[in-house]
């Protein structure tokens, strides 16, 4: 395995800063909120509007963002986890989109590298699909009202029978 595309990556991130933790309050499952909570993240970094979420400092980054890097990098919630790549959702199928490079730098590594495309899709995919099947119907509608324009549909995969209820990793 080339692992060169990891190193790059890497890097990428690291020169950007954590742009993607800007305004960024990804939704937080019952499961996920316990293993943070227990992990020691404070009760007081999540919120509830339509869907329990990370709640965001007054200069707009991630409550969990320090110094541009996320602080809890290894236990990460699943939408960080499947970056840059997101959902919505259209009756049965998930439909999984990728950022544009204006929002993530890392995407036009993953469009000239198709092992890393691959397997950054394949944690996405996974991860999304827990999400959607750990969430209600109602947090899902609230969160799918979430404008995300600056994307492209990649691909449809189905609600069900994909994923796993399972939350640990």
């Amino acid at each position: 395995m080339n692992t060169d595309w990891l190193k790059d990556a890497e890097e990428i991130c690291t020169r950007c800063g954590g742009r993607c933790c800007d305004f960024a309050q990804p939704p937080i499952s019952r499961s996920c909120y316990e293993r943070l909570v227990a992990a020691g993240i404070s009760p007081d970094s999540f919120e509830y509007r339509g869907y329990r979420r990370l709640q965001v400092k007054n200069n707009g980054e991630c409550v969990l963002s320090k110094d541009g890097k996320c602080s809890i990098h290894s236990i990460k919630p699943e939408t960080c986890r499947a970056g840059p790549f997101t959902f919505d959702l259209k009756g049965d199928m998930i439909e999984i989109y990728l950022k544009f490079e204006s929002l993530c730098p890392i995407v036009r590594l993953l469009k000239e590298e198709p092992e890393a495309y691959a397997r950054q899709y394949e944690v996405a995919v996974h991860n999304i699909a827990r999400l959607v099947q750990n969430l209600t119907d109602d947090e899902l509608a609230t969160i799918c009202r979430i404008e995300e324009p600056e994307t492209e549909l990649v691909a449809l995969i189905p609600r069900y029978g994909h994923g796993s209820h399972d939350d640990r990793h």
